[in-house]
């Protein structure tokens, strides 16, 4: 365990990092959609593309890792919003609340963080659970959001609004694009490649301390009170329930002869049991859903994953 929380901890010293910056008033607020700017349009895309022109295009085809992936995803969101859908939690809340409960935080920390523990190879995995997330995920929540009166017309307007948010995402885009070079053995020129590679180098850290700036963000811009039993469960059910159902799934899946390798079923594992992905409290902001209590499930699952994540890979690895 003390040998997995020597590697961790930078990872989340650089969230704390962030965050204190921010509380401290080093980093004033309006730098903020800067550092997410370079992280999502420029870092992270060279760091995705980097991975995905390594990685063998079979692994980022791998229908048994997108299987079971995408089951647990639809199983989180399913048992949330059943759990949490009441007189006081509309079906908007709800289900931007499921979405943090099955949107692990693997572009910005579960990328990197599993790289470092595990090897270039867990990259590949990774990969395909950020487009399932980003396409499959975050549709199936965005059209429950809408089941509160504003019909289909509602589900189609959230839906298009979704879609041109992928599409505007340089995320799926880099991926896409490391998986045309993978299958064609394509090599940049040296210049290029190596301009990628500064750029991806400076992903992990910047990307890091970024989300600490925007959890400090959230909760000074946060003057309601929460009920803790209103976003602990969820947080809590984010950090275990979600890496175990993925752990239940693929082992099942394994006994009935799907072949899943065992060294992807392990980062799928370790993917789950992230914190949820800093991004889904924008995405509730945007659509008008309770953000105050988003934010609280983020940054929750975040300072908690610290203990959990490392005892999660300190049991499986």
């Amino acid at each position: 365990m003390l040998d997995v929380l020597l590697i961790t901890f930078p990872f989340f010293a650089l969230v704390l990092a962030g965050y204190l910056a921010v509380r401290a008033g080093l980093l004033p607020l309006p730098a903020i959609p800067g550092l997410n700017a370079f992280v999502l349009f420029f870092a992270l895309p060279c760091l995705l593309y980097r991975f995905g022109a390594q990685t063998p295009i079979a692994q980022l085809l791998d229908p048994a890792v997108a299987g079971v992936y995408t089951l647990c995803a639809v199983l989180m969101v399913g048992g949330t919003v059943l759990a949490t859908r009441g007189p006081r939690t509309n079906w908007n809340d709800a289900a931007f609340g499921a979405l943090v409960a099955a949107f692990p935080n693997t572009g910005f920390m579960g990328v990197p963080l599993l790289v470092a523990l595990l090897g270039a190879a867990a990259a590949g995995p990774a990969i395909v659970t950020i487009m399932i997330d980003m396409v499959l995920t975050t549709s199936l929540c965005i059209a429950l959001s809408q089941l509160d009166g504003a019909g289909t017309h509602g589900m189609a307007v959230a839906l298009k609004k979704a879609l041109r948010g992928m599409l505007t995402n340089p995320m799926p885009w880099s991926i896409a694009l490391g998986a045309v070079a993978s299958a064609a053995a394509w090599k940049l020129p040296g210049p290029v490649d190596k301009t990628i590679a500064m750029l991806a180098d400076a992903a992990s850290p910047v990307a890091l301390f970024t989300i600490g700036a925007v959890l400090a963000r959230s909760q000074m811009n946060q003057h309601e009170r929460v009920l803790a039993r209103d976003y602990v469960p969820v947080a809590l059910a984010k950090l275990f329930v979600h890496p175990l159902l993925v752990w239940l799934a693929g082992r099942s899946a394994i006994a009935v002869g799907v072949p899943l390798d065992p060294f992807a079923f392990t980062v799928l594992v370790l993917l789950a049991a992230l914190p949820s992905a800093s991004n889904v409290s924008l995405l509730a902001e945007r659509f008008g859903a309770h953000n105050g209590r988003i934010a609280r499930i983020i940054l929750v699952s975040t300072a908690l994953a610290f203990l959990s994540f490392s005892g999660a890979v300190a049991l499986l690895t």
